[in-house]
């Protein structure tokens, strides 16, 4: 999971790159890069830390020119130096191209090995993004021939990168000399939408991970990517697309609804906000008919993402609703930090608790998910030293079981508390009095809700289904082997120098 994000605009990018990436600050915190075209030349800037970290006024004045991109990197455990996997990245040939990529390739090792042998490119990091710009390239100088770039060369190179890569993937990228362009898997696992804004020198498009940053920079929604679709971007801002891919369909990834996504976004023509309340609308109704003997004085959730769901929940079941934690907002996500040591340390420094609120009460605990468990097992403690008389714990989503091979941080069985438990093992693991999980066919239907003509959801976390349809016991086994024995289990750092499957 990461914020991407590319401007064709009448005006310098940026300010607009900046405050993009800071409105996708959500979807990575480990790293940030720039990179503007002015004319034939690219301008980039990109490094470890926050999007307010890495860049600096002096950096923002060298960022110029009327088209650029932005990447917001999400941590995964078993990267290297996050610097040297910051993207952008960029290659000279042809054309210079620079791309920025959210999601993950899942033949990444094959794709490297025909690199190196048949299209006789190099590949510098561990990163899967570097792989993908590489395959690009190449394809965009198979389609060409030796003559003049055109829009259908393109779209021609873009088809045969579905060709070859498989996995999840949402792509933005500049061509030197020519324009933008963003393209989709076809099986639309990860988010894209365009935007765009009307100015008297003309119109300006913009192309993002998630809606709320069209909202929030002036844009208006034009339409979500389509998988397997590719659009183009002149940089006299004429606007082409094309479906680069036969037999696309639709199947978002869930968990984009349960957590990843800000409230405010609309995903595939689905209201984040609105499915949140949806799942909790379910959650309730599954309380209300098999949990009926618990006694619950009052509804907290586990802030932020949880609270749509909380909310509903309590008004459906008509009990009182409660802010029971302080959240400080000067720390990252627990989930998507790296290491389990830094995860456990961080979450007494994220979340205090208001003693009134739970002192001689049964308090239904409600979180968007339980991953690790890290999170789930130190809130109910923090509950009980509070002064609850009960625990109750309920997840807005379903339990995961399984390894997410898509760009999500959730790579082998031995890392998930509910691989190979039971629900009350479960609850006994975060020392909860009961726990209730969202069932999958509630949280699918939850979220369809706003838009029907989803047929399919990548839910593969939750149910094992991986929707490429190349996902076999063999590569998730071979998958655990590379990441066994190379995390610190001191510091929560890892020592592994070649994962092969690496979050964008």
């Amino acid at each position: 999971m990461c914020g991407i994000i590319g401007v064709v605009a009448t005006t310098p990018v940026n300010q607009l790159l900046y405050d993009g990436l800071q409105l996708l600050q959500h979807r990575g915190q480990d790293a940030a890069g720039i990179v503007t075209s002015e004319g034939r030349t690219f301008h980039m800037h990109k490094g470890s830390g926050l999007v307010r970290d890495v860049f600096r006024t002096r950096n923002m004045r060298d960022l110029q020119g009327n088209m650029g991109l932005g990447h917001a990197r999400y941590p995964t455990a078993g990267c290297a130096d996050s610097s040297a996997e910051a993207q952008p990245f960029y290659v000279n040939s042809p054309h210079g191209i620079v791309l920025a990529h959210n999601g993950n390739l899942t033949n990444t090792e094959e794709l490297k090995q025909e690199l190196f042998l048949q299209d006789l490119r190099h590949v510098n990091t561990n990163s899967d993004s570097e792989v993908l710009l590489n395959v690009l390239a190449h394809e965009l100088q198979a389609s060409t021939k030796n003559v003049k770039l055109d829009i259908a060369n393109i779209f021609t190179a873009v088809a045969g990168v579905h060709r070859r890569c498989r996995g999840a993937y949402a792509v933005v990228a500049m061509i030197s000399g020519y324009g933008l362009l963003a393209f989709r898997d076809p099986h639309g696992i990860r988010p894209l939408i365009i935007g765009r804004n009307e100015t008297e020198k003309g119109v300006e498009y913009l192309v993002a991970s998630e809606s709320v940053a069209l909202d929030a920079l002036g844009f208006k929604i034009l339409r979500d990517v389509a998988p397997g679709e590719a659009i183009f971007i002149d940089d006299q801002g004429k606007f082409y697309s094309q479906q680069c891919a036969q037999g696309a369909t639709l199947n978002p990834c869930i968990f984009e609804y349960v957590y990843l996504a800000r409230p405010d976004s609309v995903i595939d023509g689905i209201s984040v906000y609105a499915s949140r309340l949806r799942m909790g609308e379910s959650l309730a109704d599954k309380i209300t008919k098999q949990y009926g003997h618990l006694k619950i004085d009052v509804v907290i959730p586990i802030p932020d993402t949880s609270r749509p769901s909380a909310l509903q929940l309590a008004n459906r079941l008509g009990v009182p609703y409660r802010e029971g934690f302080i959240k400080n907002r000067y720390i990252g996500r627990t989930f998507i930090m790296p290491g389990q040591a830094v995860r456990r340390k961080s979450v007494r420094q994220k979340l205090n608790a208001i003693g009134i609120e739970f002192k001689g009460k049964n308090v239904l605990l409600v979180d968007d998910s339980i991953v690790r468990g890290t999170t789930s097992q130190q809130i109910v403690m923090m509950a009980r030293e509070a002064g609850a008389r009960k625990v109750f714990f309920a997840s807005a989503a379903p339990p995961v079981r399984f390894p997410n091979v898509y760009g999500i941080d959730m790579p082998t069985r031995a890392e998930l508390l509910a691989t190979d438990r039971s629900d009350e093992q479960i609850c006994q693991e975060i020392g909860a009095d009961a726990l209730i999980y969202q069932d999958l066919e509630a949280l699918e239907i939850a979220v369809r809700e706003a838009n029907p003509e989803i047929k399919k959801f990548d839910s593969s976390c939750f149910n094992g289904q991986y929707i490429t349809g190349d996902v076999s016991p063999e590569y998730l086994d071979r998958l655990e082997h590379q990441r066994d024995g190379q995390v610190d289990e001191g510091t929560g750092s890892s020592r592994q120098l070649d994962l092969n499957l690496r979050s964008a």
